[in-house]
């Protein structure tokens, strides 16, 4: 017991000689250092620190992989339609196409679920985008619950574009951005009370999140920005550089990511959508950890980048050097010259920027959720950034130059260089998607910015101006044109001077259009067309030597009405007579049950003359959003122009491949 004691007391010392005394290391008056000694102690410092610095780093990447992983094996097992952006989809399904699936409930599920998996990942996407297909699903859900809606195809889109609006307020706390940017970018059919409807659902999006408070700073906006030196008229040529850039920016990302991802689509690249995902989050993982610009939260980053450098930041962007002499209020601190933080900010922006460019090519379009607004954001605020950063050092050692003048007196705030990072942001977003108006809006409501509408108005013109001189395609309607979506878009032209009878089916050579007579057609002929024929319908004459058109029928009706007539009704057999007339044909005695199919007969199709003008034809498809229109000379049929006809002629006038029009 002896022992056992002396043991135990001689652990305790032991552990009481290891805990580091005060002032150990340090020396008596007028004694000399031991350098081996002092060597050996920065040594150990080092290593620890090294061994701290790898772990953090490898557990970043750990952690990248395993979030991108569930991600995408979550979207490829049970919902594949919660990839990308979704918006390119939803300006489709707006326009009348039907993708079914595509706003369903595990869409809905999966997305949200991912969304916060990718994002927590460090991969350059964002989530606005996403949230408006999230919005829309909802919209979709809500839908259902009501016969107007479920039953209504056209009442349900414009739910739907009133959930897009909902969704950008939510993403962004924009309300009045989000209905327009349901107008400018998303919707195709707008009316007047779809707009009041739109603001209404904006309006209760943005209360809720405002209750919720999710940004934690009692602000609706995401980047609340107060800057107190008002912006001046010389500074609208480094605006308008800024929307240069922007517009480049916008056309190189285009270009190469639909590059990169008809090479996905194209090759056996697409065959492996895990992989690709990890091998881009590892990628972006490893690059991205030495870089605290790139390391942290993309939100973050921009929310950086477009504050103004107070009395009390922290950030190397606003490591000034300081005059001790200075007696200006905290709010009013004058330009100062840039001091050894903000040239190492400087260096480390440039890389990220040149990596954030990169990697947004090949992260943008993988079978994950994945935004645009905030990496273009981003990349636009760390150009911006930079550019103000230099004017305020130029303005600040050249003073007495003429254009500096007049306005930038020794001692004054003359720049802000947050304000050129919310400006840049502004010209690389709209550099990407061509939006305008609400791109502004947004913009100014983001970041509570009113005051500086006129410079985010003059990039963004600037972006687009400079975009649209190399392609008119903003970065959704590439993607549609990509996966081969019937999408006629209101934006493009058309100018040729082609008539209807040159785009009509059929053609010279082609087989006879498949048409419907209107009283001696069996039942047995019908199913028979419609089994050998892929058509979305028929039209109805009076009798093949006539020709003359009596109305439309479409093929999902007729499979409908022969199915359910075959069931219930007694006498109805494969040599039945089909009418679409309002008294049945006089038939002999003994021949079976006549069937009525008046019902489903559209007796007020959309006709045009064959010397109808192609750009009258196109405006009619935009305005109305026509499927089809039947072409007639003097009430006689000749052929039928369908949408996928208008985009396909639209396609060759342009040099383009008419065959890559089709539902991929």
């Amino acid at each position: 017991m002896v022992n056992a004691g002396a043991m135990s007391g001689s652990g305790n010392l032991m552990d009481f000689l290891d805990e580091p005394f005060p002032d150990v290391g340090t020396y008596e008056d007028f004694h000399t250092i031991d350098w081996l000694r002092e060597k050996s102690r920065d040594t150990d410092r080092h290593r620890k620190g090294a061994s701290a610095y790898i772990l953090n780093y490898l557990m970043y990447i750990l952690w990248a992989l395993l979030f991108a992983f569930l991600a995408v094996s979550l979207v490829r097992v049970f919902a594949p339609y919660a990839c990308g952006s979704g918006i390119p989809e939803i300006k489709t399904i707006l326009s009348g196409f039907i993708i079914r699936g595509y706003l369903g409930k595990w869409t809905l599920l999966i997305k949200t679920v991912t969304l916060v998996l990718v994002v927590s990942s460090g991969l350059s996407l964002g989530k606005e985008g996403p949230l408006v297909h999230v919005a829309c699903c909802c919209g979709n859900f809500f839908s259902s619950l009501f016969s107007k809606y479920s039953k209504n195809e056209g009442k349900r889109r414009e739910v739907l574009s009133a959930a897009a609006a909902a969704g950008v307020s939510v993403a962004f706390g924009a309300p009045i951005g989000g209905v327009l940017f349901s107008l400018e970018e998303v919707s195709y059919y707008f009316p007047l009370k779809t707009l009041w409807r739109s603001f209404f659902a904006a309006l209760v999006a943005a209360f809720t999140l405002r209750s919720i408070n999710p940004f934690g700073n009692s602000r609706l906006v995401l980047f609340y920005v107060e800057y107190h030196t008002p912006w001046y008229m010389a500074e609208l040529f480094p605006f308008i550089l800024l929307g240069v850039f922007g517009g480049l920016w916008g056309t190189l990302f285009i270009r190469c990511n639909i590059a990169w991802c008809r090479r996905r689509k194209t090759t056996k690249l697409g065959k492996y959508p895990v992989l690709e995902v990890i091998v881009v989050t590892a990628i972006t993982a490893i690059i991205a950890y030495p870089n605290p610009y790139t390391r942290r939260s993309t939100s973050e980053l921009i929310s950086e980048l477009f504050n103004d450098c107070g009395a009390l930041e922290s950030s190397q962007l606003c490591d000034y050097i300081n005059d001790p002499n200075m007696t200006r209020p905290v709010d009013d601190i004058p330009d100062r010259p840039a001091g050894f933080g903000v040239y190492t900010a400087m260096w480390q922006l440039a890389l990220a920027l040149i990596f954030k460019i990169v990697i947004t090519i090949f992260t943008f379009g993988m079978k994950i959720p994945s935004g645009l607004f905030i990496p273009s954001m981003a990349v636009g605020a760390m150009a911006g950034r930079m550019v103000g950063i230099g004017v305020e050092q130029l303005a600040y050692h050249h003073h007495d130059w003429i254009i500096f003048r007049n306005w930038c007196r020794p001692g004054a705030d003359c720049v802000t260089p947050g304000l050129y990072a919310m400006v840049g942001a502004a010209a690389c977003l709209g550099g990407v998607t061509r939006m305008t108006v609400s791109l502004v809006v947004i913009m100014f409501e983001l970041t509570g910015g009113l005051e500086y509408i006129v410079p985010l108005m003059a990039a963004a013109v600037t972006s687009k101006w400079v975009a649209d001189a190399f392609g008119k395609e903003g970065i959704y309607e590439a993607h549609i044109h990509l996966n081969g979506y019937p999408f006629l878009d209101v934006k493009d032209e058309f100018t040729h001077r082609t008539l209807a009878t040159d785009v009509m089916r059929p053609r010279r050579g082609e087989p006879p259009l498949s048409v419907l007579t209107q009283d001696s057609m069996t039942v047995e002929d019908v199913e028979t067309l419609i089994k050998e024929t892929d058509y979305n319908g028929f039209p109805v004459v009076v009798s093949r030597d006539s020709e003359r058109l009596i109305g439309f029928a479409q093929r999902r009706e007729l499979i409908l009405a022969i199915k359910n007539a075959r069931q219930r009704q007694e006498g109805i057999v494969s040599n039945s007579i089909m009418y679409f007339t309002e008294e049945p044909p006089e038939l002999p005695a003994n021949s079976p049950h006549p069937l009525k199919l008046r019902r489903v007969l559209n007796l007020s199709p959309f006709t045009v003359t064959d010397h109808t003008p192609m750009e009258t034809v196109v405006d009619i498809f935009r305005k109305l959003g026509l499927r089809q229109c039947l072409v007639t000379r003097s009430g006689r049929l000749l052929g039928i122009i369908t949408k996928k006809d208008v985009l396909r002629h639209m396609a060759q006038m342009a040099n383009q491949d008419p065959e890559s029009i089709m539902f991929n």
